[in-house]
């Protein structure tokens, strides 16, 4: 078993998602946000965990269901990582963190990432910009690597496995996830979201210029 942490932030007008304006206005970034975040905590609610903890920037509650809820802190992201994987560490419990910028992600890839950290001690899922969307590690003292690590560049995920390579950890990949940064990463990712998600009706609703947004499989 492992934990699972969503190293979130409050989905307030003109704090998150700010590269989406324009198109779309502070507001509409937010409720973006808001949709990508609601539905990555269904999605992870699925899952076997011992524990789910929403690490969080601003004020915004843990869901039902058991979740806990930890404030972020630290200077810049790398540290606020850092102190994640810190703030929430289980003795003998490997964690698996992702963010809020994956809304496609599915259950069963979050079980299968489960499995490979239990299995190879460390994980870590590639964005497609460079960066990474999901960071698994047993040991929580690795990722005070963190803050040496430049964050949201195209080298970021390069970096990250070296820093950790380093200490003498070798993450296992897991596949690649496209985040949501601008709209066009939007429009793209909503089109990778199962039916009946609420990220792909507000982008078809909120982005309509840039035409329809298609669905993938029923949930």
């Amino acid at each position: 078993m492992i934990q699972l942490l969503v190293m979130a932030k409050a989905p307030v007008p003109g704090r998150v998602k700010t590269r989406l304006c324009p198109p779309c206005t502070p507001g509409e970034a937010a409720a973006i946000a808001a949709a990508a975040l609601e539905d990555t905590l269904d999605v992870a609610t699925q899952i076997s965990a011992v524990r789910r903890v929403l690490v969080i920037d601003g004020d915004y509650a843990a869901p039902p269901g058991g979740w806990e809820r930890v404030p972020q802190r630290g200077v810049g992201l790398g540290e606020r990582l850092a102190h994640a994987f810190a703030d929430t560490a289980l003795p003998g419990v490997p964690s698996l963190l992702i963010g809020m910028d994956t809304p496609q992600v599915t259950a069963d890839l979050l079980t299968a990432a489960a499995v490979t950290l239990r299995r190879d001690g460390a994980v870590l899922g590639p964005a497609d910009d460079g960066g990474w969307w999901a960071l698994g590690l047993t040991d929580p003292a690795d990722a005070e690597v963190l803050p040496h690590v430049p964050m949201s560049r195209a080298d970021t995920g390069k970096r990250t496995v070296a820093a950790l390579r380093r200490r003498g950890t070798r993450p296992t990949f897991l596949p690649g996830l496209r985040d949501v940064d601008t709209a066009v990463d939007a429009i793209t990712v909503a089109a990778l979201c199962k039916s009946g998600h609420r990220f792909p009706t507000i982008v078809a609703d909120l982005l309509p210029a840039a035409g329809p947004v298609m669905t993938g499989s029923p949930a």
